[in-house]
Formats: C-alpha cells, sequence, structure tokens
C-alpha cells in the first residue's frame, strides 16, 4: 500500500466516522423534538430517555446511516481530488481509476463485512430494548398483533395459538404438535407427525405457573396413517413457553440475531404459518442490507471523479439523488415481500441486484 493509499483511506474513515455521528446527533435530536411530549405524558424521565432507549437506538441508527454515510465520505473524498486536479495528476501519471478505486473497494469491502457482523448480532439486541421503551412511552405506538403465534417448546413440540391476548394471558384455537425425531444424521430432525393436541383456549394459572387448556381434544397418528382421536376436557400442562413469550409479533425478526432468526422461520415453516413475509424480509435483508455501503462506495467515487461545473455542491446533489433512490428503492419493495405480493427473497435482495447493475454501468462511463 502506497503512501497515497494511505493518506486517502485516512481521508474516507475520517470522514465517514464524522458523517455518520452528524446523522447520529441529527437523528436523536429530532426524534427527541418529535416524541418529547409522550416522553413527558407517560413519565418517563431524562435518565430513562437518554441512558436507556438513545443509548440502545444508537446501533440501529448506524445500521440505517452507514450507507448514506460513507456515501459522502466517497464524494467528499473524492471530489476534494478531482476539484484540485490531483485525480488528473494521477491519471497523467498513469495511475487508472481502477488502481484510485482499489483502497476505497477494500475499505468498503471491509465495512461491508463489519456491517453484516453488527447488523446480525449486536443490532437485534439494543432493537429489542428501544422497542419495548416505544411501546411503552410512544402514545402512537403501533399496536402488537397477536394472531397466528408459533413456538417451540421442545425439539419435539411445537405450540400454534390462533389468536392471544396478551393482557389476559389467554389463547385462542390452540394446537400442540408432537413429532419423531430422526438424530441419525447427528441432529434430530422431525421426520413426521405422532400427535397433536387441540384445545379451544388456554389461560396461564399464576398459583400452578402453568397453562389450563379446555375442550382439549388428543389426536395420535400411528406410522401406517391411521388416526386415533381421545377427548380430554381440562387439562393443566407445564410448557416451556411462558405468557411474554407467546406476546411476541411478526415484527420479532427486527429483534433476533441471524441464527435466531433462521431457527424462527423454520419453526414456522415446520408449523405451517400462513404469513411468512415479514419475518423472511428480516432475515434475508440482514444479509441485504450491508451490501448497500459497498455498492455506495464505489459510485461515489465514480460520480464524484469527473469534475462538474458547481464544484462539490453539485457532487453532493447527484450524490444525495442517487443514495436517496437506492434506499428509497428498498423501502417501496419491501411492503410487497412482506404481503408475499412477491416472494420475500426477491423484495430483500432486488434493490441490490439493480444497483449492482447501476454500478458497473457507472463505472463503466467514469473517465479513466
Amino acid at each position: 500500500m502506497t503512501r497515497f493509499d494511505r493518506h486517502l483511506l485516512a481521508r474516507f474513515l475520517a470522514a465517514s466516522a464524522l458523517l455518520v455521528g452528524l446523522l447520529i446527533v441529527t437523528f436523536i435530536v429530532l426524534d427527541y423534538v418529535e416524541y418529547i411530549d409522550d416522553f413527558m405524558d407517560r413519565g418517563a424521565t431524562l435518565r430513562q430517555v437518554f441512558g436507556t432507549y438513545y443509548l440502545h437506538y444508537v446501533p440501529e441508527i448506524v445500521r440505517l446511516t452507514s450507507p448514506l454515510a460513507v456515501f459522502l465520505a466517497a464524494i467528499y473524498t473524492t471530489a476534494r481530488l478531482s476539484q484540485s486536479m490531483q485525480l488528473t495528476a494521477l491519471t497523467m501519471a498513469g495511475v487508472s481509476l481502477y488502481r484510485y478505486l482499489l483502497p476505497l473497494a477494500l475499505a468498503a469491502l471491509a465495512i461491508t463485512a463489519g456491517m453484516f457482523a453488527f447488523n446480525g448480532y449486536v443490532v437485534p439486541r439494543a432493537y429489542a430494548v428501544v422497542l419495548d421503551f416505544q411501546l411503552r412511552y410512544y402514545a402512537d405506538a403501533p399496536e402488537e398483533e397477536t394472531s397466528e403465534v408459533f413456538r417451540q417448546t421442545s425439539p419435539d413440540g411445537l405450540l400454534a395459538v390462533g389468536f392471544y391476548e396478551p393482557e389476559q394471558h389467554r389463547g385462542y384455537r390452540v394446537a400442540l404438535y408432537t413429532f419423531a425425531l430422526d438424530s441419525t444424521a447427528g441432529a434430530s430432525v422431525p421426520t413426521r407427525l405422532t400427535a397433536r393436541l387441540d384445545a379451544s383456549d388456554m389461560t396461564w394459572v399464576d398459583s400452578l405457573s402453568r397453562w389450563r387448556l379446555d375442550n382439549a381434544a388428543l389426536r395420535t397418528f400411528a406410522e401406517d396413517g391411521s388416526e386415533t382421536v381421545r377427548e380430554v376436557g381440562a387439562l393443566d400442562t407445564a410448557l416451556a413457553v411462558l405468557p411474554r413469550d407467546l406476546a411476541r409479533t411478526e415484527r420479532d425478526a427486527q429483534r433476533m440475531t441471524i441464527p435466531e432468526t433462521r431457527a424462527y422461520v423454520e419453526a414456522l415453516r415446520r408449523a405451517g404459518a400462513s404469513r411468512l413475509g415479514r419475518p423472511l424480509v428480516e432475515y434475508h435483508a440482514k444479509y441485504a442490507y450491508p451490501v448497500a455501503n459497498f455498492f455506495l462506495v464505489i459510485v461515489g467515487a465514480c460520480l464524484a471523479a469527473r469534475r462538474r461545473k458547481g464544484g462539490q455542491a453539485i457532487q453532493f446533489g447527484i450524490g444525495l439523488l442517487v443514495a436517496f433512490a437506492y434506499l428509497a428503492l428498498q423501502r417501496v419493495i419491501e411492503p410487497f415481500g412482506y404481503a408475499e405480493a412477491i416472494p420475500p427473497t426477491v423484495a430483500a435482495w432486488l434493490p441490490h441486484v439493480v444497483f449492482a447493475l447501476v454500478t458497473l454501468i457507472v463505472l463503466w462511463r467514469a473517465p479513466k
């Protein structure tokens, strides 16, 4: 790595860090101004707001703003060199644009890998605290939907609840599935359904720390396909599921790490859940969103490499337009994945595939 490469990387990383810091401060100020009345009306103290809420919100802000920050940093760093004719001097000295982009591309790859780990493992833990705080102190907090709840109770057991009322600790249209497991491959894999316990409703009994099922019926399934039904009536059962576990919503994937989200989606699939759009989009987005950092750095540097009338102001204007189009495309397509109007995997990856093509075109058309 040459001295110029080190100088370029230092300026790019310093600009990225500064922009991330400014975006964090801007976001916190705007959010606080918007929700200060809610905080005061609902009794949140300044220590709770800044020591709990915004402290845990910072990782999510970094996740959201890092593509924009590195994009603007790439534009700023390259535009400074372009406007001062340093890029022209490098070109005349035989240094191609591709060679100039090499240290920025390596930095972008490192940032992408770091944000992948950050988004997949750090952000979910912190964002879970943020969501709980919002539900408690936001006056317009979204209602948590608790229909079609699925929870794994054991390696061979799965609980399905058609609708759950968190305040009453009561669930309706309950089914408890038991599977036969195959451990020959080293891991326990469900092979077939052996029993299903159906109940009209279930209620948490605090004094017993157990769930009480009403109007229960047990169905057992033999290997030959025959079925036996036995009416049970009322039944107390010690499931490895607490009321707070059933209070989760379809936004669960936002609170989970990558392995947890994968296991969650697998459990929903095994139980035959009908709405997998949002969890699947959230799962694939944990892989896809960090890729935006790489593409935006390359595009930003290529756009700023060409000298334009108006100087850096024009460069930043064009850059903001491109970044907005990229990020807006993600927000527009994701709801179609939630509703499964298009495959969730496509909804998560399509904006990045489109922008990968844009990156190739911009790279090809950039001055060499």
